[in-house]
């Protein structure tokens, strides 16, 4: 089974409905509606485990919709930083503007799709459990102690995974497990930490799950991908020791890096392979629709006459464009120097006679990770052919001139991995962890423990790996100089290692929806977005002059949800 099918389960998980009123009516069990006593079996806990996982694509009904639950987090991790625009035109999702300039308020709608797919998931992983746990106390046929043990560890690590996409996005969120009975949650208040209850679930799940994926399903949560999400949130909360510990343990379960091919994991066909620690999974329906597919990532369809014309959002900046320059020695500019003059601007900025006899410079001297994340004009673009420009382009004079690889498709591949007359809905699968991931947190981790060259030697496997891509070709020669060379000399002090580390994650997981929450957790995300407002905002003027304060370090709680708690939860 490659893929887990989503379900969506509609039941009726209260202890009692009406229990003043008699009338045998009211004690029937509504039409398409199943009965608590209908799910306590072991059929009924499997199904509701499933419904769990459904909501990983962040996905209740149909595909328009779900942008800002889409598991990859473009909006929040990646518009909101330096790596990409919105796209599109400034009045498009106007919403989605706020957020990219620092001003979203308590009404904004994205705010509260994401709280309410995640709750939505937890929701669902608390009824698997207490269902769970209702079968295994009954009289009837029952789980194996390992089967059950299994399904309280996927269950626990789906919802810390829920908790952990809420708290690191709203940071005060209420917290509710399987024993908080319905009419108390609510009104639970947003006032303690959860994160010491997303580390016990997580240690729950290390222990619970087997190394192989349970049931013999690749879509399945199994013990190295808790172990990968164990890690990453003690690094979240500055337990750099145990967190490495963790991370080792998941490169020591998998092949090395450097015999691994970086696209592979932008490739549908080669999806949950060896770098692939923890994924969302995406499949096209049977009937060819796309509700269980990447409805979160369709916007950023390309537009015009692109092979995929819908809808342009999601652009890479500038900025992100020329991070990806690198000196004569083949290593990024660590000193922010990449904005400097000769700047890649492919034909933005030119007349429309320039812009038709545009030849591309093939003389810059970059990464090549930047031809297989951003597509640049006249170079090739997947099997789509020469990227075009500004055909391909919604408002290039808005967003700038560069649209996203990674979430896209090949042509070849429309048929049958996406939906047919909506090429945007596509069957790829999103990475929340991916072993490139976990090789940099490591370093971080070897950084705050002095150690810098383990954090260099972790780093340069990273850009080993880089130095393999092939070569993007135009007219039979190099679309660029292309160079990425490794770190020679020595790392001596931790400011220095943790800049190589933080920028090379950048480069290394650029539009993966990473790099707002790293700029936030290092304390870095005001002097670099500002930074990054003022070389941007030369080229694209909506950019120009943004402040980012403390309190957009996390987003205000959505109105709606403090209404319907009737107070219950504070503002942030």
């Amino acid at each position: 089974m490659k893929k887990i099918n989503r379900i969506i389960l509609s039941a009726v998980l209260a202890s009692s409905v009406m229990g003043a009123c008699k009338e045998s009516f009211l004690e029937k069990t509504p039409q398409g509606e199943l009965a608590p006593s209908q799910l306590q079996n072991t059929d009924g806990v499997e199904g509701a485990l499933i419904g769990a996982y459904g909501l990983l694509n962040g996905n209740l009904s149909g595909t328009w919709g779900n942008y800002s639950s889409a598991p990859s987090q473009w909006l929040y991790g990646e518009v909101a930083s330096d790596n990409a625009h919105k796209g599109s035109n400034s009045g498009d999702q106007p919403n989605m503007n706020q957020i990219e300039l620092y001003q979203a308020t308590a009404v904004n709608d994205n705010a509260d799709v994401m709280w309410s797919r995640c709750y939505e998931g937890i929701l669902r992983v608390n009824n698997t459990l207490r269902l769970l746990a209702a079968v295994q106390a009954g009289s009837g046929n029952k789980f194996s102690d390992t089967r059950a043990k299994e399904i309280e560890g996927e269950a626990k690590m789906l919802r810390a995974h829920y908790y952990f996409f809420l708290v690191r996005l709203f940071k005060n969120v209420p917290y509710i497990d399987e024993n908080t009975p319905t009419s108390v949650a609510a009104t639970t208040k947003n006032d303690k930490d959860v994160y010491p209850m997303i580390i016990a679930d997580l240690t729950t799940a290390v222990a619970n799950l087997p190394a192989t994926k349970p049931k013999g399903e690749v879509g399945r949560v199994d013990k190295i991908a808790a172990t990968a999400y164990l890690g990453k949130v003690l690094l979240y909360n500055k337990q750099y020791g145990p967190a490495l510990t963790h991370f080792k343990t998941v490169m020591a379960a998998r092949p090395d890096i450097t015999t691994l091919n970086f696209l592979d994991n932008f490739d549908v066909t080669k999806e949950n392979g060896p770098e692939s620690i923890f994924a969302v999974q995406h499949a096209i329906n049977p009937d060819g629709s796309g509700d269980n597919a990447n409805v979160g990532d369709m916007l950023g369809g390309l537009y015009g006459n692109a092979p995929v014309s819908c809808c342009g959002f999601f652009q890479p900046t500038i900025d992100l464009v020329n991070a990806y320059k690198t000196t004569a020695a083949g290593l990024p500019y660590l000193d922010n120097t990449y904005r400097n003059a000769p700047v890649i601007l492919s034909d933005f900025g030119l007349t429309a006679a320039q812009k038709a006899a545009y030849v591309l410079d093939k003389t810059s001297r970059v990464d090549p990770r930047l031809d297989y994340t951003v597509g640049r004009r006249s170079v090739p673009y997947r099997d789509w052919g020469p990227m075009a420009g500004d055909s391909w382009i919604r408002d290039p004079a808005y967003a700038g001139p560069f649209v996203g690889v990674k979430h896209m498709i090949e042509a070849a591949q429309f048929g049958t991995q996406s939906v047919a007359g909506a090429n945007y809905v596509t069957g790829l699968n999103v990475n929340i962890i991916r072993l490139a991931d976990v090789y940099l947190m490591a370093a971080e981790c070897e950084a705050e423990a002095n150690n810098y060259e383990g954090a260099r030697t972790l780093v340069n496997k990273i850009r080993q790996r880089a130095a393999n891509l092939p070569a993007k070709q135009v007219g039979g020669t190099p679309a660029a100089n292309y160079l990425v060379s490794q770190y020679t000399t020595a790392w001596t002090d931790k400011a220095t290692t943790l800049k190589a580390i933080h920028f090379e994650r950048r480069l290394e997981l650029a539009l993966e929806g990473h790099r707002w929450y790293d700029l936030v957790r290092w304390g870095e995300a005001k002097a670099t977005l500002e930074a990054y407002s003022a070389f941007e905002g030369t080229y694209l003027s909506s950019y120009k002059n943004l402040v980012f304060t403390e309190k957009n370090t996390y987003y205000p709680i959505p109105q709606p949800q403090i209404d319907r708690s009737k107070g219950a939860l504070s503002q942030n």
